[in-house]
């Protein structure tokens, strides 16, 4: 089984790039489960979150890992296995931002990570290749505001800067945590992939690739 994971900013292509390979032979795609963030048992902890991100980022961070995870691990007929982010940006990008930006108590914080280290050392979460769609956070934004997801009505600008930096320095830079696999680094806010180029870019060596690409995506 290859695994891929599709990782960005907010608005900065993923869901398309994901929908462009849906009904590609042999290929599995699984989007964030964004819905289950929104409702737990008639609970929102996303909006929650957004809105009061010291009192709720625990709460969804927790329920974050647990659904990636369940992602991760989940078994898959299909030869390859295209996921939407991963259980490894969860932590180091958003609780990453959360705690560095203020916004969650060191409390919180260290138990996350202890519990993010945990899974990571006991459970097999092999990652292939990472796609990293890099996407200028103004574009992020207007696609945002474009889209009208009620959660994202808050963001800001410099949420998406932060984003933006925390990726660049893991994925590009690779200065700050662990890179479990290849990058592959869309440098233009194009798309193009196919499965011979998975099936070679996943296997090769190189910790970092750039990819110039050519089809276009807009979510």
């Amino acid at each position: 089984l290859c695994q891929i994971c599709v990782e960005g900013n907010i608005a900065s292509g993923k869901t398309s790039c994901l929908e462009y390979f849906s009904n590609t032979e042999n290929l599995e795609v699984l989007k964030e489960p964004v819905d289950k963030w929104r409702n737990v048992q008639g609970h929102n902890p996303l909006a929650l979150m957004y809105q009061d991100p010291f009192r709720w980022g625990i709460t969804l961070q927790t329920y974050v890992q647990l659904t990636m995870l369940d992602i991760h691990t989940r078994p898959s007929a299909h030869p390859v296995k295209m996921m939407e982010r991963s259980i490894y940006s969860a932590k180091y990008i958003f609780v990453e931002n959360l705690y560095h930006s203020g916004k969650m108590p060191g409390v919180d914080y260290v138990v996350l990570t202890e519990w993010f280290e945990w899974i990571v050392k006991n459970i097999d979460l092999s990652v292939d290749l990472i796609v990293y769609l890099k996407t200028s956070p103004e574009t992020c934004h207007e696609r945002l505001k474009r889209r009208c997801r009620e959660e994202e009505k808050v963001i800001p600008l410099e949420y998406l800067n932060a984003i933006h930096n925390l990726y660049e320095e893991w994925l590009v830079k690779q200065t700050s945590f662990p890179v479990p696999a290849p990058v592959l680094v869309s440098v233009v806010p194009f798309f193009f992939l196919n499965m011979d180029t998975i099936s070679c870019l996943a296997n090769i060596p190189s910790s970092y690739l750039i990819f110039n690409c050519c089809i276009s995506v807009g979510n």
